[in-house]
């Protein structure tokens, strides 16, 4: 798999310095170089990009606003980031965009090649993932936690609640859920409607784990989850063929 790249910094040396690792790096290809954000903008808007180096502290604009403006759509989880930078209080801000990884300059090749194999090992993963229809579905998931990615199995998940910038996944046999930066829309979209069905703005259920269902709501586990008036005809469809 080679992932197309392109390099942000507003320093001429670091930029460099960074478009020499990608060229030198089997998979990678090095579509573009830009010291400006908002060129950098523009060209992921015409062209394909699977992955951006990408300084933080710049003029026009930041990094991490970049990183906030980029559009991912359905099914397309647009170019995924890995930031440069020589300041070490960016972490968070980056964890809260998505970045992949965090590299503070100055680093070697090696520290690069780290961050590198990790965005070739999520794209690698999720591929299949992408590919999931809503009569098909993979055995597993890949859910990103903290700058990592854990493998779920789709059979375990008993239900997925949704906060304000995270998702809860509870699992069977499991008494702590997994915490992961994402969304029940971004969930919703990987799992088969034919399995999960979203019942409630901030639930997914896994339908062959429902144990008993009442007017208005559903008992799965321990937890009682309200129906959604959104959800109610496409929950009462499904119910319409066990009646």
């Amino acid at each position: 798999m080679i992932l197309n790249c392109i390099a942000v910094d507003d320093e001429p040396l670091a930029l460099g310095l960074v478009c020499s690792f990608i060229e030198q790096t089997p998979f990678l290809q090095l579509a573009g170089k830009f010291s400006s954000g908002i060129k950098a903008l523009d060209f992921i808007h015409d062209e394909q990009v699977d992955l951006i180096f990408l300084d933080i502290q710049m003029p026009d604009l930041t990094g991490i606003q970049m990183a906030r403006l980029l559009e991912k759509q359905p099914g397309n989880p647009g170019p995924r980031v890995i930031f440069t930078t020589a300041f070490n209080n960016y972490a968070i801000e980056g964890y809260k965009v998505d970045a992949l990884d965090y590299l503070l300059k100055p680093f070697d090749y090696e520290e690069f090649l780290k961050a590198a194999n990790k965005a070739r090992t999520y794209a690698e993963m999720l591929k299949p993932v992408s590919a999931i229809s809503g009569t098909e579905q993979e055995d597993y998931i890949f859910l990103k936690v903290e700058y990592q990615l854990i493998r779920v199995a789709v059979k375990d998940i008993i239900y997925i609640e949704g906060l304000k910038d995270y998702v809860k996944v509870y699992l069977e046999n499991t008494d702590k859920p997994i915490l992961t930066l994402t969304s029940l829309k971004a969930l919703e979209q990987k799992l088969s409607s034919k399995t999960f069905m979203r019942v409630h703005r901030s639930y997914i259920v896994a339908l062959d784990k429902v144990h008993s269902v009442n007017k208005n709501s559903l008992n799965i586990a321990e937890l009682t989850v309200t129906i959604g008036d959104a959800y109610k005809e496409a929950f009462n469809a499904y119910l319409s063929k066990w009646i």
